[in-house]
């Protein structure tokens, strides 16, 4: 078996033979010197392989060595040493190589040492190979190992719910229909028939569900199906918006995180949403070193600190309405201006947990016009037991709430907001049969990335972002 690089330079340089392998990031000559960095993409380092001249090299050897240009991926062997150079403390004494694929120094697009990211995106399946991307790619790996070993190491079970459904979570609407019918044949028959196709109703009884069908907005309603049987389960996986939006915070395929616990009650909900928060990131400061050190330095100076901060803070908890006073007091400092009844907008969380409280906070009971159908309603009537957590220099990244147990007022709240609960009755069915407190929250996968690695777009830290108009690869 190969030996990775990373596991390469952890070894002592004892003049042990080693294999190399991995794709050539820099090459050049002098006289009788060829150096050469390769990288595997298991670690941030590359490692250096040098050729002496001076020291023999087969004809074999040079014809391999005269084809290698940037790009090309290569197998040689050689011996460990200690590097009589600086900037690296191993080195490989390099025998002999074998070319496995070139890469035309004209056409291989990363020749330079620094490109755009909006140049980078247009070539999303070779941007792993450069430093930030690879950077990116183990730390999702690692956050992705991490939401699991906490959710493992508490007794949740792993539930993989439907990404096609019927139901429209979060009441929307803004989703991705999946439907066998061909729509072509239906505007051309109405087209036939002299009708307007604007007018033309759709017989789902001809599709493939029998029913109208979508892409999933969240696996939460599922989810929590589970958790009335096996009281603490979580789902991890693809969700999909049909939301027109351009921006660096949207994405119309990503990657949700939801737990659903029953027993809990709203103060259970924030106990473990902030020991998530911090386990994640003492995970990423501790496992994910010299890529968190790479992003604090090449993207995002202070990161390891404002992490640190978090880790190190306790969460501040308030509600909606005294955070609603606080910003009020600097109303004019906000492009939206804060009032009771608005949706916190992100300038708002930020300046909350920057400039108030200086460090991460939890917002519960919010007004219920503003949440979803499914959260448990206060005493009071007009607020619901949910929760936001807010971070420095990111805002909102987990949201979650209490859910409604009781089957009256979670019927009430339908009627109100005008769903049709033909559509829930096994939601419904819930509450009818062994009804219990329960409660759960999200978070946003690639939200989480953006905060641990400092990047600025959220397009930059999934492999193949899905946007408007763009799903090239």
């Amino acid at each position: 078996m190969i030996t990775l690089i990373k596991d390469i330079l952890s070894q002592k340089p004892e003049g042990q033979e080693v294999t190399v392998c991995g794709w050539v990031r820099t090459k050049r000559e002098t006289k009788n010197l060829i150096f050469m960095q390769v990288n595997d993409g298991s670690c941030l380092a590359s490692i250096q392989l040098t050729f002496d001249r001076d020291k023999g090299i087969d004809a074999e050897t040079e014809k391999a060595l005269s084809k290698i240009t940037t790009g090309a991926s290569v197998r040689a062997v050689g011996t460990l040493i200690a590097s009589p150079g600086s900037g690296q403390a191993l080195e490989v004494a390099a025998k002999t190589i074998t070319v496995y694929g070139e890469a035309s120094a004209e056409t291989y697009p990363l020749q330079k040492k620094r490109h755009s990211f909006e140049f980078l995106r247009e070539i999303a399946h070779l941007r792993a190979r450069t430093n930030t991307f690879g950077a990116v790619a183990r730390m999702r790996n690692q956050m992705a190992f991490a939401v699991h070993n906490f959710f493992q190491e508490r007794g949740f079970q792993y539930v993989h719910t439907p990404l096609i459904t019927a139901s429209d979570c979060e009441g929307a609407g803004e989703m991705f229909q999946v439907t066998t019918l061909d729509m072509q044949e239906m505007v051309r028959k109405a087209l036939r028939d002299k009708m307007d196709p604007a007018t033309y109703t759709l017989d789902y009884k001809q599709d493939f569900f029998d029913k109208a069908a979508y892409l999933t907005v969240s696996g939460q309603l599922e989810i929590e199906t589970y958790a009335t049987a096996l009281s603490r389960v979580y789902t991890f996986g693809p969700t999909f918006r049909a939301e027109n939006s351009n921006t660096t915070r949207h994405l119309s395929e990503f990657w949700m995180i939801e737990p659903e616990m029953s027993f809990f009650e709203l103060e259970d909900n924030m106990e473990l949403a902030e020991s998530f928060v911090v386990y994640l990131l003492k995970w990423a400061l501790t496992h994910c070193r010299a890529d968190l050190e790479f992003f604090n330095a090449q993207i995002k100076p202070g990161l390891i600190e404002m992490l640190e901060h978090v880790v190190q803070t306790p969460f501040t908890r308030i509600t909606y309405t005294e955070a609603v006073k606080e910003l009020e007091k600097r109303s004019d400092a906000f492009e939206f201006k804060p009032y009771w009844g608005c949706d916190l907008q992100s300038e708002h969380e930020k300046y909350l947990t920057e400039e108030v409280f200086k460090g991460p906070v939890i917002v519960t009971d919010y007004p219920k016009e503003i949440k979803a159908f499914y959260m448990k309603q206060n005493a009071d009537g007009k607020t619901v037991r949910a929760m936001d957590v807010l971070v420095p220099g990111l805002g909102e990244i987990i949201g979650g709430s209490e859910r409604e147990d009781n089957l009256a007022a979670l019927e009430k709240r339908m009627t109100e907001l005008g769903l049709d609960m033909k559509n829930y009755w096994w939601y419904l069915d819930l509450r009818r049969y062994g009804t219990v407190p329960h409660s759960g929250f999200g978070l946003g996968f690639e939200r989480l990335l953006l905060y641990v690695t400092g990047m600025a777009n959220i397009r930059d830290v999934i492999p193949y972002p899905r946007t408007p108009k763009s799903a090239e690869f």
